[in-house]
């Protein structure tokens, strides 16, 4: 059984010592904003909005075109098109100039559509980066609390490791009973077994944690304690959130002057140069060029521009809706969190006086053991009161990291 003993501790040495390298949560928060697909493409709708903006500088220039109109009308017989309306023919090359007016102030509020859609874009790109910190937070938090629960059983089952060997000679002296000591060799077995199971769930968490990270590696890593503190606290309104419905407001009243400057008059000036003859005399003289101008003014379209108003406005009034409905839940969830913190921290301040006391009557009962004063079961008893004070405290720790990561969340 000696021999057993010291090849466990070996392995568990062994495994421990296997362990690639200790990565923090920056560590994994970085791989994974970096290795995200969807805040990539964030970045090139942005791009492609650049491009959209330029494309509306691009179309209040003047247009430069070429034109070739060229038709051959033969009379045969005295059959074909009237002469007196198609000439025979005709061949037009022109190269043309057009130029649209519109006014500043709608080219302003095309501009700024675009730049709507891109604050927009962004804020989105925020809010999925905080999706992205925390969920990874929440699984580093739980990879860690394996790490912490496997490593005091590690030490448990060493401290044991020991008391056996000092159990087999007091047994072999006749102070305990041969069932006392197959009683506590049970629970040795059983702590054994509760390490294996361990290890397996921490293996099985750091794999999903590195699955969410975009990390292609089987390999073991020590992950170090998290440095969670609560964020400042900010106002619903001017949270990634709150913006929204913010942006979502700006788009609407800019769709109303888009509106409004759609149906204001539209000029467009034009000119062309170039050669129009049908050959019928002087071909050689028919270069020539013109220019004009031409002008829009609406008049009557069925109503459409009150209908589009009224869809505007419908959608305004449900967009304060939601804002206010969003603020709501948003102070309720803040509150709630908080008030999940307060007690969290009560507990934990309780459950480390209770390990105090489990840890003491640890102590004693080993101190008793050495001189055979103690039942075997009595000390068990002790320790695994211990053991689930400790690992109470991890349980409650890790969910009062959980509680900030989520009020870290909502206050950004």
């Amino acid at each position: 059984m000696k021999h057993k003993s010291i090849f466990i501790i070996l392995f568990l040495g062994i495994w421990t010592e296997t362990i690639a390298q200790n990565y923090d949560l920056n560590y994994y928060l970085e791989t994974a904003f970096k290795n995200n697909p969807t805040l990539k493409d964030y970045q090139n709708r942005i791009s492609i909005l650049n491009i959209d903006s330029a494309r509306i500088s691009a179309g209040y220039m003047p247009q430069l075109s070429a034109t070739s109109n060229n038709t051959f009308a033969p009379v045969v017989n005295g059959y074909g098109y009237d002469m007196a309306l198609n000439n025979g023919g005709s061949f037009n090359q022109f190269i043309n100039l057009n130029k649209a007016f519109s006014g500043n102030k709608n080219k302003t509020a095309q501009y700024k559509t675009v730049q709507i859609q891109k604050d927009s874009i962004s804020n989105e790109a925020r809010i999925f980066e905080l999706d992205i910190k925390r969920n990874i937070t929440n699984q580093y938090l739980i990879v860690y609390g394996d790490w912490q629960q496997y490593n005091f059983n590690i030490e448990i089952n060493n401290s044991l490791h020991q008391q056996e060997a000092l159990l087999k000679t007091l047994t072999e002296h006749n102070i305990y009973k041969q069932t006392d000591y197959l009683i506590f060799l049970v629970s040795l077995k059983q702590q054994e077994l509760q390490i294996k199971q361990l290890k397996i769930q921490y293996q099985t968490d750091l794999s999903n944690l590195n699955y969410l990270c975009g990390i292609l590696d089987t390999s073991i890593q020590m992950v170090k304690a998290p440095d969670l503190a609560i964020n400042m606290e900010v106002d619903e309104q001017t949270s990634v959130f709150g913006l929204r419905y913010y942006y979502y407001n700006n788009d609407l009243k800019n769709d109303l002057d888009l509106l409004k400057y759609a149906y204001r008059p539209k000029l467009n000036a034009f000119a062309n140069a170039g050669y129009s003859s049908s050959f019928i005399y002087d071909a050689t003289k028919n270069f020539g060029f013109s220019t004009g101008f031409s002008a829009t003014v609406p008049i009557y379209d069925g109503h459409q521009r009150r209908m589009l108003s009224q869809k505007n406005s419908i959608l305004q009034a449900g967009n304060t809706v939601n804002k206010d409905y969003f603020e709501r839940q948003h102070r309720q969830q803040k509150a709630m969190l908080k008030q999940q913190l307060n007690s969290t921290s009560q507990l934990i301040d309780e459950i480390n006086q209770q390990i105090i006391y489990a840890k003491g009557l640890v102590d004693v009962n080993f101190k008793l053991l050495e001189k055979g004063d103690v039942k075997i079961a009595d000390y068990i008893i002790a320790l695994n009161n211990y053991l689930s004070a400790k690992n109470l405290l991890t349980l409650n720790q890790i969910n009062k990291w959980q509680i900030i990561n989520q009020l870290n969340y909502w206050n950004n």
